[in-house]
């Protein structure tokens, strides 16, 4: 039967975990105190999502704690219902390899100060707590009854981390200045607060999810004039952060302009993250989504909060049909970002960075002063 050992010789293959404090704090803070006993499960090989059940069915609930499973432990902010798995996830106990590897890149130095945002089942918490000691880490949750689980998880598990309820995106300014801020949501932007409450040096992590294709790893270094500097270092895919979810798209109605193109859609949106990372520099704001239809079609739907696109593929046609609406001509200047990327030699994702400031945030490319931004 499945264990912490499974998992952290899994995590240790996959290249997941390659520090022993990590491999040992896996190992005194199992998981399975952490899981509730009914939740959704959605494993990282490719298996089809499936709910989780200890006490209808304790090995398949086991096998899902000690796999590389992110276990969606609340659908539509606790309005879903996990037995049918209907709804958005909004909140989860993360995939374990997804969880070292945010730790690894955190990197934190013994005595430091250390941020969680958004807190979930309280077993990342855990773990740093287990490595710094539980009076270095303050973790903040912005859901109450996923707060008060957590606490008591800890507490299960004899851990007193400082625990916060409360909206991340604000950070925790009576714990600052913290030497390190590590983010379990997804992020849009990284919040300013986050950079102003870390320390000079001291170091930033999360998932950057800004809603075009793959979401990003990112590292960045807090300089001593309040900017954040650092690259991306591998993909993520994150719920996003509460503050800062975008409205949902609305295709009805009418308005469209008529087009066509020769790039084929597919093209951009299976592309490889180098090209989503300068998509989505280029073509702020933008979201898509992309679903394969019968006998080789292929649609694609595009919106920001004034503007839409839809691209439908039929591979018997040369062009592709274009419908775009609203003040942007978005597949217009995806076409143009994704081509752009493509001349550039397609440039892959560890090539890429971003810079946080007071103003906003800025992708570039090799070097913080070759910005990737929409053309002039």
């Amino acid at each position: 039967m499945p264990g912490t050992d499974n998992l952290v010789d899994a995590l240790t293959r996959s290249g997941y975990l390659t520090e022993p404090r990590w491999r040992d704090a896996l190992r005194s803070v199992p998981r399975e105190k952490f899981v509730p006993a009914r939740a959704w499960a959605v494993p990282t090989d490719g298996a089809p999502p499936h709910p989780i059940d200890r006490g209808r069915d304790p090995d398949a609930w086991r096998a899902a704690v000690y796999t590389d499973t992110a276990v969606v432990t609340q659908l539509d902010d606790g309005e879903g219902d996990l037995t049918l798995g209907t709804g958005t996830g909004t909140s989860s106990a993360s995939a374990p390899g997804m969880v070292a590897a945010f730790l690894e890149l955190l990197d934190p130095y013994p005595g430091d100060q250390v941020l969680e945002i958004g807190t979930g089942t309280g077993w990342t918490a855990a773990l740093l707590s287990t490595v710094l000691g539980a009076d270095a880490v303050t973790s903040i949750e912005v859901d109450e009854q996923v707060a008060r689980q957590a606490a008591v998880n800890l507490e299960r598990a004899g851990l007193t981390p400082t625990l916060v309820t409360g909206d991340g995106a604000l950070g925790w300014q009576s714990g600052a200045l913290y030497d390190g801020v590590h983010a379990t949501c997804g992020v849009r932007e990284v919040p300013m607060a986050w950079v102003e409450q870390t320390r000079p040096g001291g170091t930033v992590v999360a998932p950057w999810v800004p809603g075009f294709g793959h979401g990003h790893r990112v590292r960045l270094t807090v300089l001593d004039d309040s900017r954040a500097v650092g690259r991306f270092a591998g993909g993520s895919t994150y719920m996003l952060m509460r503050a800062q979810r975008p409205a949902g798209p609305d295709f009805d109605g009418e308005g469209w302009r008529e087009g066509s193109t020769l790039l084929d859609p597919r093209r951009v949106m299976r592309a490889a993250p180098g090209a989503h990372v300068t998509v989505s520099a280029m073509v702020p704001g933008v979201q898509a989504h992309g679903a394969d239809g019968e006998e080789g079609a292929f649609q694609v739907w595009m919106w920001d909060g004034s503007s839409q696109a839809r691209i439908a593929y039929d591979p018997g046609y040369a062009r592709t049909g274009v419908e775009q609406r609203g003040p942007r001509d978005l597949w217009d200047e995806v076409e143009r970002a994704y081509l752009t990327w493509a001349g550039w030699g397609m440039p892959g994702r560890d090539r890429f960075g971003l810079t946080v400031t007071a103003i906003g945030h800025q992708v570039w490319i090799d070097e913080p002063d070759n910005r990737v931004a929409p053309p002039p």
